[in-house]
């Protein structure tokens, strides 16, 4: 049964940091197993003091979200999605931002179709090998942060292929802004993972195929249909968390 997000006292930084962290391991932007940012960057990236992500992250620590481990290759990691929250987490973040996400998600599509499109028109005999051996290695990837990085080198090599550092730069920052937390796309929770995954591959190998054998109406069309899986998983989330996702005009 959902449940209605619930008002809470006054938030603090360290409150609505905690809140996106929560939400950013909820949708999957970071899987268990995967390293949060030095405080630092986690910091600029979310336009907050280094002693607020400290209090943040020193909370899911407790509540078991995350882990820290010392010495070489230390660092905060996740253990497990969703750990110990609670939906009203996940409600707060979305919701306050849905409206900006919407917009900046079809900015994005557009963006990836772009790129898309100028790639089939300019991607040399060696790049369409290369893009071919991503795909190969997206393939054979295992479930979860392996395939979610090996996705993200297949779409850099598509970008890489269109040539067009405008275009690139453009599309990074629109990124970082429908970000929760980090500069990952979203790869949903454990429950459902197989069957996206399974339907990012299929539309993988159209997208490679349409991209390396010169097609750009075709390739523009995939990609910006593509990258809408990011908005479903956050749909998804918003549903779980008890909230209803507006749908644009």
């Amino acid at each position: 049964m959902d449940h209605p997000t619930e008002p809470r006292g006054p938030e603090t930084r360290v409150d609505e940091v905690e809140d996106r962290l929560v939400t950013a391991v909820a949708v999957g932007e970071y899987l268990p197993g995967s390293r949060f940012p030095p405080e630092r960057e986690l910091a600029a990236l979310l336009g907050v003091a280094r002693v607020t992500v400290r209090g943040a992250l020193a909370r899911l620590v407790d509540r078991g979200l995350l882990e820290t481990r010392r010495g070489r290759g230390g660092g905060t990691f996740v253990r497990e999605q969703e750990a110990g929250t609670v939906p009203d987490a996940i409600g707060r973040t979305l919701a306050a931002r849905w409206v900006g996400i919407r917009d900046t998600a079809d900015a994005i599509a557009v963006l990836h179709g772009a790129l898309a499109a100028v790639a089939a028109e300019r991607i040399t005999p060696a790049e369409a090998e290369d893009l071919r051996a991503r795909l190969e290695t997206f393939r054979t990837a295992g479930s979860g942060f392996a395939k979610q990085q090996a996705d993200a080198v297949l779409h850099r090599g598509i970008i890489d292929a269109a040539r067009n550092d405008a275009l690139r730069s453009t599309l990074a920052a629109l990124e970082a802004q429908i970000s929760i937390a980090a500069p990952a796309h979203l790869w949903g929770t454990a429950d459902g993972m197989a069957e996206m995954e399974a339907r990012a591959l299929r539309e993988h190998e159209h997208l490679v195929d349409a991209v390396c054998s010169g097609r750009p109406a075709e390739a523009g069309d995939i990609a910006r249909r593509h990258v809408g899986i990011d908005v479903e998983l956050l749909e998804r989330a918003m549903r779980r968390a008890g909230q209803v996702p507006t749908v644009g005009d």
